[in-house]
């Protein structure tokens, strides 16, 4: 194994160890966790690496650099969730290559990717992204607007609506972060209730490298982890 295997092989040995331990202390099983690899700062060798190592969930902000790592790899095994926006006239060269579009930030996309899935034969699984924090800065939906959103979900019958993602917030360290974890969980559970029977809110996508034990803690069923997993690599 070459040293940069050798390394991503640690860091991701030693992510997966935090994973499950933050798992364990909060009662749950490691098993309930899915680990997403965010690759949107490293090539596709690196991306490479991770997959050969055994990590095959790989995330994407920018569509253009999913169909460039996704065109490269080629690997059947690796599933392409995209986290960051998707304009709508990317959505259909996107749609067929991920696994998870993690990113819903308006009914406006919602709409959009539906026709298009609808056009193409698919469906797909898609989180709705919420802007727990309220902060301007970031793209989401404003958790006002889930509930009707959620009650008029039959208009959307093409997507797969599994989940809800989160950022927290900017400023504030892990009290701040615990605090948004915690609303975006509670909001999901008073969702859930009201949800139509063909709507899963069983995801909770939340959870970066420098906050996801706090966020498996408050229920995150996966976390979006990119610099632990790159430490000591050359970038």
């Amino acid at each position: 194994m070459t040293d940069l295997g050798g390394r991503i092989a640690e860091n991701l040995a030693r992510v997966r160890g935090r994973i499950a331990d933050a798992a364990r202390k909060s009662g749950r099983e490691p098993g309930a966790i899915t680990l997403l690899a965010v690759t949107k700062y490293v090539p596709a060798e690196i991306a490479a690496a991770l997959v050969k190592a055994g990590c095959t969930e790989l995330g994407e902000s920018r569509p253009q650099e999913l169909w460039s790592k996704a065109a490269e790899l080629a690997d059947p095994a690796v599933r392409w969730h995209l986290i960051g926006h998707l304009q709508r006239n990317k959505i259909r060269r996107t749609l067929p290559l991920v696994h998870l579009v993690q990113s819903i930030d308006s009914r406006r996309l919602l709409s959009a990717l539906n026709d298009d899935a609808a056009e193409l034969g698919l469906r797909p699984a898609v989180l709705l992204e919420v802007n727990i924090s309220g902060e301007i800065t970031k793209t989401g939906l404003p958790p006002g607007e889930l509930k009707p959103l959620l009650e008029k979900a039959e208009k959307f019958s093409h997507v797969k609506i599994c989940g809800l993602m989160g950022m927290a917030s900017l400023t504030g360290g892990a009290a701040a972060a615990r605090r948004d974890f915690a609303q975006l969980r509670r909001l999901r559970d008073r969702l859930a209730a009201i949800c139509p029977a063909d709507v899963s809110l069983s995801e909770l996508s939340m959870g970066m490298s420098g906050d996801f034990e706090v966020a498996i803690d408050e229920g995150a069923t996966i976390v979006r982890v990119g610099s632990a997993l790159f430490e000591g690599v050359p970038l």
